[in-house]
């Protein structure tokens, strides 16, 4: 249950009683008025649900503050406005949609982004931290530390002095930015009459249908599905189709799509094609129904990054399939091989991410400056300029989804399965190159560590093994798994070209330099460069499964469903990082990643490694399938029953 706090004080009962009407307008379930952040900080402290705060000087559309109720960003969303800093109000800066600073304009020094909106939203995780900035605020004691680098300005309203010192309390605050609404703070009646007017002038309904719409988006996105995909959106919205369904079709046009790549022919290519784009349009119309009819949850989130990693493998499978039937005789190989380096990309770009989210949370950890800082300032300057050629350049190189399904749709229709795999694993491989060195360098001026800041083993995905085995700190964790790496690699490349067949005993040697890496989890992870180690242990990992399956002749294709179950593991992990989310229910059961390749090692030695392969994905796809429903079925289930036994609220899944 959502709580508002309207702060209100004395000339502000007409402004607070509309704000008021909008917040239970937009669904809100209880409203407050209050005088004093000492009576907001008790009923905050009593709360058990997510708190809106608002002061009583804003005028905006209802949407607006629906919008930021539901936002999605977690666990504080904060409203940030495009207008000129009114005299004793708050400015923020920005870095990645987070609000990195908090004060008056002097104090920023001229480096502000945007002006607070008056208006936030916290979650349960920070209402301890709103609590304790409230009472400290109204008691008017200053936080030390970061508080008073930005200055708190005591003839603040009290939202801003309130919202200034939650800031400086390292609270994490997500931004969230007015586009094509309106919103305005106002000081007098005149201020008042312009923003309402402002307000009419909008049809908040075709705003709303717009911004479903991301504000930026990949090229293939933007110009080739976002055209045309909202009047879908539209229509899905008035059948009353939910975020789930529509990614249930998108899979459906995915797997036909691949069936049809597996079929061959010149009709059954192109119609795939057809029916891959018209997915990802699906893809696409998901998330902008979710953001229209602001249906948000955990569950539709991590279900729908799972849903895009599945089909776009399928697909990978469907043309591998293809390839191979029309005689070509390494189409599995291409498709473990594409599978293989898109996950390792996207663990590469997760905790990239994750490490500079931190950097942005603490930069003065950022100061070491050099080619990466001046590196980081250029990426920044490009990113800013919207729509030139260069933006474009920089979003394309990177070759996200949408390029690479127009990809696979075109070399497939052109000409056969076999491009298409080809083409896809090309650009996979100079994205990576190109993203891996610029990565590098700017994490270097970064200095920031981010890995040991989680449950490091958990995001390692090191089973009782690795956690058994004496640690080893030289030459740290990322050396160690870079050595696992080139192991592995040697070994898959004797399997495959080497002049005689290796014996079974070679896959131990193998195993001995990945349990090197194992040995290092329970090293400190805190290097600039340790966000690299999990992307590392999975090429690890898949290359090692690959080199044994080779070593015991077991099929692609089934060597193919192994490290599909492994990607489809290690990507449910990563979401849960990106949405917050406690650890799998039966992730110790998936053995980690040093016992699955202790398993398939002792069964190339006993020359049973298809029997092994075999066993081992059917178990994993049953261990998958039993934690997914656990977590998101089964203890939401217990969880409500027993809210509804002692008559308080559910808890959200995960």
């Amino acid at each position: 249950m959502t709580l508002a706090l309207v702060l209100t004080d004395d000339g502000s009962a007409g402004l607070a009683d509309r704000l008021a009407g909008q917040c239970r307008h937009a669904g809100i379930d209880e409203v407050r008025l209050v005088g004093d952040l000492a009576t907001l900080a008790d009923l905050a402290e009593s709360a058990t649900g997510p708190v809106l705060v608002t002061g009583a000087d804003l005028v905006a559309h209802t949407a607006v503050l629906r919008h930021l109720a539901t936002s999605p960003a977690e666990p504080t969303v904060a409203l940030v406005l495009a207008d000129s800093p009114m005299p004793g109000r708050t400015v923020v800066r920005e870095d990645r949609g987070q609000v990195v600073a908090a004060g008056s304009p002097a104090a920023l020094d001229g480096e502000a982004t945007g002006v607070f909106g008056g208006a936030l939203r916290v979650d349960p995780a920070n209402l301890p931290i709103l609590v304790a900035a409230a009472r400290a605020t109204a008691a008017e004691v200053v936080p030390v530390g970061a508080a008073t680098a930005h200055g708190l300005v005591d003839d603040e309203p009290a939202v801003d002095r309130l919202f200034a010192n939650l800031v400086a309390r390292d609270a994490v605050t997500f931004a969230h930015r007015v586009r094509l609404l309106v919103a305005h703070r106002v000081t007098a009646a005149d201020d008042r009459a312009a923003a309402e007017a402002a307000v009419s002038a909008v049809d908040p309904d075709r705003a709303e249908l717009r911004l479903a719409v991301k504000e930026r988006d990949d090229f293939f996105t933007t110009f080739f599905v976002s055209t045309w995909s909202p009047y879908v959106t539209k229509a899905a919205a008035r059948l009353r189709l939910s975020p789930t369904t529509v990614t249930m079709f998108s899979v459906a046009f995915a797997v036909a799509a691949a069936l049809l790549f597996g079929a061959g022919g010149r009709p059954a290519l192109v119609a795939g094609a057809v029916l891959l784009y018209l997915g990802f349009v699906l893809d696409c119309v998901d998330g902008q129904l979710a953001r229209y009819t602001r249906n948000f949850s955990a569950w539709g989130g991590w279900l729908d990054t799972m849903a895009d990693r599945a089909k776009e493998f399928i697909v990978y499978a469907g043309l591998g399939y293809g390839a191979t039937q029309a005689g070509f005789r390494y189409g599995w190989a291409l498709a473990i091989a594409a599978m293989a380096v898109q996950t390792v990309r996207h663990m590469s770009d997760t905790w990239y991410g994750a490490m500079h989210d931190e950097a942005a949370r603490r930069p003065r950890a950022t100061s070491s400056g050099g080619f990466g800082a001046r590196l980081s300032a250029a990426s920044n300057r490009v990113q800013a300029d919207v729509g030139s050629v260069t933006y474009w350049l920089k979003r394309t190189v990177v070759f996200p989804i949408g390029e690479r399904w127009a990809l696979i749709a075109l070399a497939a229709a052109l000409f056969d399965q076999r491009v298409a795999l080809l083409a896809v694993l090309t650009g996979m491989v100079l994205a990576l190159g190109y993203t891996a060195a610029l990565r590098l360098l700017r994490a270097r001026s970064m200095q920031v560590g981010v890995l040991n800041l989680v449950d490091t083993s958990l995001h390692r995905d090191d089973g009782p093994l690795a956690r058994a085995l004496p640690t080893l700190r030289w030459p740290g964790p990322l050396g160690l798994a870079v050595s696992a790496v080139l192991v592995a690699a040697v070994l898959l490349g004797l399997a495959l070209f080497g002049a005689d067949p290796l014996p079974r005993w070679t896959a131990l040697v193998g195993l001995g330099g990945l349990l090197l890496a194992a040995a290092g989890a329970r090293a400190a992870h805190g290097g600039a460069l340790d966000w690299l180690v999990p992307a590392a242990l999975r090429a690890a990992e898949y290359l090692f499964a690959v080199a044994v399956g080779v070593l015991g002749g077991v099929p692609a294709w089934l060597i193919f469903g192994y490290i599909f179950v492994l990607t489809l593991h290690h990507y449910d992990l990563t979401a849960r990082l990106e949405k917050r989310k406690l650890a799998p229910p039966l992730h110790d059961a998936m053995l980690g990643w040093e016992g699955r390749s202790t398993v398939l090692a002792l069964s190339a030695i006993s020359g049973i490694v298809e029997i092994g392969v075999a066993i081992l994905a059917a178990y994993f796809w049953l261990v998958l399938a039993g934690s997914v429903t656990l977590a998101w079925v089964i203890k939401p289930a217990r969880a409500k029953r027993a809210a509804g036994s002692t008559g308080g609220s559910g808890c959200s899944p995960g």
